[in-house]
């Protein structure tokens, strides 16, 4: 697509307060394939105040007509799917075949996961000789990751809508072109002007400008903990609410009953998966010490498989870091088993599927967010010891187990110190909340519980 050269703000595209602009580079081949504005806080200003002047008129819209401007956009979204899954390709560099069915098909399920929402979720209810009802926050600052850049979007944007509030987005900086699409199909699905606005820009500049604004009311966060914990500072000084979706470092624990070959193989695609941007990705492999060299063996040979299927990660930055932790794995005495730090390509940003073996709990590899395809891969000697191993960092976010029978799965992921659980491979559900225990964040996202997040209670006593 062509980059727009402006801010959409109060249902059109605005020239931009400032002259500086952002390069948006292709991480597959390292050229530029366009420029955006680099947001100043005068424009994350006008976006405020389009927002609050179209709040009052876009809560008081009854709850069937929000629902519809959502189906539209899901729609709409649909729609341009190829179009959506080429940009993501170009500005991200995932490979096509995964834009297309995770990119662009994901956030088509939960925009309309919040269209039906919006007309079914009780608004209102009675509490003995009380009516209670949920109201919108208000406006809301929603600040977004590039590694799933409209997923992340559209799960922000859409319950914040269907609860009735009003949204400035902050793309991340290397994905905005997925933004501006984003908003091209806002304004195709009729939603009102103001109602949605869009500012392209540095986190430290726009983003911060956003979090700080006197006139937002909620900020809706996903990144790393550390910005997490400077916005979750900046709110909690305004007393403003927060929705923070943070760090991870998720275990996949294989427990000794588990069919081997098939929690390996899966738990490898898991991290490989995105080239392993991924928050919630099983990065650390528990295995049963008595079959740790079996489980290593079949973890190298499967990812030995995704050398030439997986794409570059987003930026030379997050390259050399990816690298840096790769090397500092093999210096605190992990073995490489597949992959390293070496570059597979001379061009672009690629780093080799890489699985750690003889990892110990106490390694930078085993503790640290990496977000790159690494794998490490730790032995337990019982079940207790899983679980002390699972829960030894400070983040909750996500996690997989693995065994013969379901309700042994089930037991041992109760006693997991973390947001949500795969039991034996268990389908992604667009309903299900989605958030973290822990440095892994505030809040929830998805399903009725995404939409609380946008909803504040009232209760009138008769």
């Amino acid at each position: 697509m062509k980059a727009h050269d402006g801010m959409y703000i109060d249902g059109a595209w605005r020239p931009a307060a400032g002259r500086d602009t952002i390069e948006v580079v292709n991480p597959a081949d390292e050229q530029v394939i366009g420029r955006v504005p680099a947001g100043t806080a005068e424009d994350v200003d006008a976006a405020v105040r389009a927002a609050r002047a179209a709040f009052p008129a876009w809560a008081a819209t009854p709850p069937a007509e929000r629902a519809a401007r959502l189906a539209a956009l899901r729609d709409v979204l649909a729609a341009r799917a190829e179009e959506i899954a080429e940009t993501v390709t170009a500005e991200l560099g995932a490979p096509l075949a995964f834009s297309r069915s995770v990119h662009a098909g994901v956030p088509v399920l939960v925009a309309g996961s919040y269209a039906e929402l919006a007309e079914t979720h009780a608004f209102e209810e009675k509490v003995g000789n009380s009516t209670v009802y949920q109201e919108p926050v208000g406006v809301v600052g929603a600040i977004t990751p590039w590694n799933y850049p409209l997923h992340q979007i559209v799960a922000k944007v859409a319950p914040a809508l269907a609860a009735g509030c009003t949204v400035v987005l902050k793309p991340a900086e290397d994905t905005p072109l997925t933004a501006q699409l984003f908003a091209e199909a806002v304004a195709e699905a009729g939603i009102p002007a103001g109602v949605f606005n869009l500012v392209t820009g540095l986190g430290p500049v726009a983003g911060q400008a956003l979090a700080e604004h006197a006139d937002v009311d909620l900020v809706s966060f996903t990144g790393s903990t550390a910005v997490g914990r400077r916005i979750g500072a900046v709110a909690g000084a305004a007393v403003k609410r927060v929705a923070l979706e943070l760090g991870g470092k998720s275990a996949n624990v294989i427990l000794p009953s588990a069919d081997l070959a098939k929690a390996v193989n899966v738990g490898v695609a898991n991290v490989m998966s995105n080239s392993g941007q991924t928050c919630s990705a099983w990065t650390r492999m528990l295995v049963p010490a008595d079959r740790y060299d079996e489980a290593v063996g079949l973890a190298a040979a499967a990812a030995a498989k995704y050398g030439d299927r997986i794409g570059p990660v987003v930026n030379a930055k997050q390259r050399d870091r990816v690298r840096g932790y790769i090397e500092k794995g093999v210096a605190e005495g992990a073995r490489i088993v597949a992959g390293g730090p070496e570059s597979p390509r001379e061009q672009g940003y690629f780093v080799a599927p890489t699985v750690f073996a003889d990892v110990t709990e106490q390694m930078t590899i085993a503790q640290e967010e990496i977000f790159g395809p690494v794998l490490s891969i730790l032995r337990y000697e019982d079940e207790e010891d899983a679980l002390r191993i699972a829960n030894g960092t400070v983040y909750g976010l996500a996690g997989a187990v693995w065994a013969g029978e379901e309700s042994e799965a089930v037991a041992f992921a109760r006693r997991l110190d973390t947001g949500q659980v795969d039991i034996n491979g268990g389908r992604f559900n667009p309903l299900a909340p989605f958030g973290g225990y822990k440095q892994s964040g505030v809040g929830r996202e998805l399903g009725s519980h995404g939409l609380s997040e946008y909803l504040q209670t009232k209760s009138l006593q008769f």
